[in-house]
């Protein structure tokens, strides 16, 4: 096939780009750095020629909630205009696992997205993970304050970013499906354990992780493990701990 990945240099875009051609497709990775604005529309048109499938996973590196919902509603609008009129297939999109909890930031956004996504012209498939391994790193960087990084106090189950790309790309060559089961690393982890285990495999012992339980809904799902599958979900491979063992620090 010929498809097209929105987001293709973000975190699990690259993997997307890299399962997708090591399988044989032809792939066109959409992005600003590429000539391609999702939330303008410029270059879409242009990109999605030829294209059989679409899979999404352009993000927006921002928490509040009205930039998320104002990204993945415009560029999603975008996207499915541009596709149905290129004649597009298959819309493949990636969501976070148990964000029906936990309905502001980020995760309103992606709400908005799926919401959209669903009452779209084109044919779709709409896989839920849980959050990257990369997310600790992000982590340790957006809430460190000197020797300190204040951490939410949150149950996860890690995935890694290239397992997750494998099961876009085999829903892409399934065909549309609609939502199909959540995907989730193979261990439920405290937040603050990664964070520690992080920053000791990168030689920054010096920090100090504190823990605090976040306020509202969102806080609630953290803290109660709503972000976790839920059973029969499907499960991942690499553990936290063999992604960092693989690290190059």
């Amino acid at each position: 096939m010929r498809i097209a990945v929105a987001g293709g240099t973000g975190t699990v875009g690259r993997h997307v780009v890299e399962v997708a051609r090591l399988r044989g497709h032809d792939v066109v990775s959409l992005s600003r750095s590429e000539g391609v604005d999702l939330v303008t529309g410029r270059g879409l048109e242009q990109s999605l020629a030829g294209v059989d499938t679409v899979i999404d996973v352009a993000g927006i590196n921002s928490t509040a909630t009205k930039k998320a919902v104002v990204f993945f509603t415009n560029a999603s609008q975008n996207l499915l205009a541009a596709e149905k009129k290129a004649g597009v297939m298959h819309h493949v999109v990636l969501s976070i696992a148990g964000i029906d909890q936990a309905r502001s930031g980020l995760y309103a956004g992606k709400l908005v997205q799926e919401d959209t996504v669903r009452h779209g012209d084109v044919p779709w498939t709409l896989l839920r993970s849980t959050q990257f391994h990369e997310f600790v790193p992000l982590v340790v960087q957006a809430a460190s304050a000197g020797p300190v990084v204040m951490v939410p106090k949150m149950f996860t189950a890690p995935v890694a970013a290239s397992e997750v790309a494998e099961a876009l790309v085999a829903a892409a060559e399934a065909g549309p499906q609609g939502r199909i089961p959540d995907l989730g690393g193979p261990r439920t982890e405290q937040l603050a354990g990664l964070v520690r285990a992080y920053l000791h495999r990168t030689g920054r012992t010096g920090k100090k992780v504190l823990e605090a339980p976040l306020p509202g809904l969102m806080g609630k799902a953290m803290r109660s493990g709503a972000l976790i599958p839920a059973p029969g979900s499907a499960v991942g491979r690499q553990t936290f701990q063999e992604w960092m063992d693989a690290l190059r620090c």
